[in-house]
């Protein structure tokens, strides 16, 4: 377990910089590294003061179809009143740099690198950077899908130091899993958790399943298997994977690998188009 997030900066290469870099776009895979996150490429958001984003991902048709991915920079005492206007979006922050302040209820949760918060649909919060430097965090957001019969999943915040790391069976310890919520909470319809493969660890076959993902390099080095391609990763660089792309990896050190991820879980797959 670390509180060392990677979280980029912005800023822009000089003239003499070569164009050569690891980005590509697939039809099953997106590689997006981290030096493609500049301040020219920033974005804003309606409501909120003194903050820029960088968007990771967003819903595609086609590709990945289920979530967005933002990495928020918010600049002392920036923050908003009304962060989300979508009365069907539930969120998932993750701080990876800087202090904050989030209200809900009358209730105020100090938020520091490593804060993990859920945000069920129609959540009335707040947020404000309550430190003296930009403050970076994860902002993953999921139109929420309802069954009848199951309750809405509950607002939390917690810390990854409060989530002890489960390894994954004959692993050694090697590779293991930092879950935010059980996986037999089936009021969730998504997982955001972080991945920690010790160094020589691997993933020793091609995942290849139905769940969309959204993994962003927190720490260390690998070469991940995408589709039939491997490719080198390392902090700060952001894969985003559509449904059934095979997956695997090997850790290259010499420190952890890790990654924020993202996946949709436990509803049935939807056989006819959604009702507009």
């Amino acid at each position: 377990m670390s509180d060392s997030y990677f979280a980029p900066k912005g800023g822009h290469p000089g003239q003499e910089t070569l164009l050569t870099d690891r980005a590509v776009f697939t039809d099953a895979y997106a590689v997006i590294p981290r030096g493609t996150m500049r301040d020219i490429v920033t974005s804003y958001l309606p409501f909120w003061s003194g903050t820029r984003l960088w968007v990771l991902s967003r819903p595609l048709s086609g590709f990945a179809e289920t979530f967005s991915q933002y990495i928020m920079e918010v600049a002392p005492d920036g923050g908003s009143e009304r962060p989300d206007t979508d009365p069907v979006a539930e969120s998932v922050l993750f701080i990876v740099e800087g202090t904050a302040t989030l209200s809900r209820d009358g209730q105020t949760h100090e938020l520091r690198a490593g804060s993990y918060v859920y945000l069920p649909p129609k959540t009335d919060w707040t947020f404000r950077n309550s430190g003296t430097e930009h403050v970076r965090f994860h902002w993953i957001r999921k139109a929420y899908e309802p069954v009848e019969g199951l309750d809405q999943p509950d607002f939390f915040v917690t810390h990854e130091s409060e989530n002890e790391p489960i390894a994954m069976p004959d692993t050694d310890g090697k590779w293991a899993t930092t879950r935010f919520v059980e996986p037999t909470d089936l009021r969730h319809d998504m997982h955001v958790n972080i991945v920690t493969f010790q160094p020589g660890a691997v993933i020793p076959f091609a995942e290849t399943h139905v769940m969309e993902h959204g993994l962003y390099v927190l720490q260390g080095k690998a070469v991940y298997r995408l589709n039939q391609d491997w490719v080198e990763v390392e902090a700060g660089d952001y894969m985003w994977l559509r449904a059934f792309c095979p997956q695997a990896c090997y850790a290259g050190g010499p420190g952890p690998f890790r990654y924020l991820l993202y996946k949709d879980v436990n509803r049935h797959m939807p056989l006819r188009p959604a009702a507009r």
